[in-house]
C-alpha cells in the first residue's frame, strides 16, 4: 500500500470529488482531506491509499493535472519522521 500526498487542491474540493478524480487509476482505499482544526476550513491537501501500482499510475497521470483551475502536486507521502525542518533554535 501507498499513501499519496495530493496537494495544491482548490479550497471548493470534497472528498466525493477527489475520488471521483483518482478512481479511474485503480481503487482508493482511503482519502482523508485535511482541515484547519480550529476554523475547520479546508487546507488544500490531503492524503489517499492506494496499491503500488495504482499509486504509481495516479502519480504519473494526476501530478501537474488541472483540477478546479489549480495545477495538482501529487507524489508519494513522506513519513512524519523523516521530515526535517522547524528551525527550532532561531532567533529574532
Amino acid at each position: 500500500m501507498t499513501k499519496l500526498y495530493v496537494g495544491n487542491l482548490p479550497f471548493s474540493a470534497t472528498e466525493e470529488s477527489v475520488r471521483a478524480l483518482f478512481t479511474p487509476h485503480g481503487t482508493v482505499e482511503t482519502l482523508s482531506l485535511v482541515s484547519d482544526r480550529d476554523s475547520g476550513q479546508p487546507r488544500g491537501f490531503g492524503f489517499i491509499e492506494m496499491s503500488n501500482s495504482d499509486a504509481a499510475r495516479a502519480i504519473q497521470a494526476l501530478n501537474g493535472k488541472d483540477f478546479e483551475g489549480r495545477a495538482l502536486r501529487v507524489n508519494e507521502a513522506q513519513s512524519r519522521e523523516s521530515r526535517t525542518g522547524g528551525g527550532g533554535s532561531r532567533r529574532y
